[in-house]
C-alpha cells in the first residue's frame, strides 16, 4: 500500500503522476496493438475493433485518446517517427562539427532508432498504403519528410557557408542524402529472406562517396 505524505498537496501531485503513467502505459499498448495489426492487415482492412481486442481494451477505451483509425496511425507515427527525428534533429543542430560528422551522426540515429527497431514498419506501412491514402501522405510528408528534408539543408548549407562543401548540390536535393534509408527499407521489405543486406555498411560507403563528391576530388 503506497505510503501517504503528511502534506495533502503532495498526495494529489503522486496521484497525478500516477494516473498518468497508468494512461501513458495504455495509450503505449494500443500503440503497440495498432502496429501489429496495421502489419498485417494494412490501413484500409484494420478495424479499431482488431485494434481494442489485441490490445486488451474496450473499443471505447481507444476514442478516449484518437477519434478514428486515421487518427491512431497518426498518434503511431508521431510517437515512432517524428518524436525519434525531433530529438535527433536537436542533437544534431546543436554540435559544432564538420557536416560529415553530423550526417553520419544522423545515419547512425536513422539506422539505430527506426532499421534497427520495429518502427521501421511503420515506415513501410506509410510508404505502401500513401498511394492509395492522399491523407496520409500529406501528414507524413508535414510531420516527418519535411522534417527531414529542413535538417538535411540546414546541414548542407552550413557546410556550404563554412567552404566543406564545394558545391550546392546537397541543399537543393536533400533526397540524396537518404536515399540508401529508403533502399535499406524497400530491400528489407522485398529482398532480405534471398540476399541480407548490411544497412549500416551501405550508409557508410554511401556518405563516403557523397562527401567526396561534395568535397572535390581532392577530399
Amino acid at each position: 500500500m503506497p505510503v501517504m505524505s503528511a502534506n495533502p498537496q503532495a498526495n494529489v501531485v503522486a496521484r497525478r503522476a500516477r494516473s498518468e503513467e497508468a494512461r501513458q502505459a495504455k495509450l503505449q499498448a494500443i500503440l503497440d496493438a495498432a502496429l501489429d495489426v496495421f502489419a498485417v492487415k494494412g490501413f484500409a482492412d484494420t478495424r479499431l475493433d482488431d485494434v481494442a481486442a489485441r490490445a486488451g481494451v474496450a473499443k471505447g477505451t481507444i476514442y478516449l485518446y484518437v477519434e478514428s483509425k486515421q487518427a491512431l496511425l497518426e498518434a503511431l507515427v508521431r510517437s515512432g517517427i517524428a518524436g525519434p527525428l525531433a530529438a535527433v534533429e536537436a542533437q544534431v543542430l546543436a554540435l559544432d562539427a564538420p557536416a560529415e560528422t553530423m550526417l553520419r551522426m544522423l545515419f547512425a540515429a536513422l539506422h539505430r532508432e527506426i532499421l534497427g527497431t520495429r518502427r521501421k514498419e511503420i515506415v513501410r506501412l506509410v510508404i505502401a498504403e500513401a498511394g492509395r491514402f492522399p491523407d496520409i501522405a500529406a501528414f507524413y510528408h508535414r510531420e516527418v519528410v519535411g522534417r527531414g528534408m529542413a535538417l538535411l539543408r540546414r546541414v548542407a548549407e552550413r557546410a556550404v557557408e563554412r567552404g566543406e562543401f564545394n558545391s550546392d548540390e546537397l541543399v537543393r536535393f536533400p533526397q540524396l542524402a537518404i536515399a540508401p534509408a529508403i533502399v535499406a527499407l524497400l530491400w528489407a521489405n522485398l529482398f532480405e529472406r534471398f540476399e541480407p543486406l548490411d544497412a549500416e555498411a551501405l550508409f557508410d560507403a554511401h556518405l563516403t562517396l557523397l562527401m567526396r563528391a561534395l568535397k572535390g576530388s581532392g577530399a
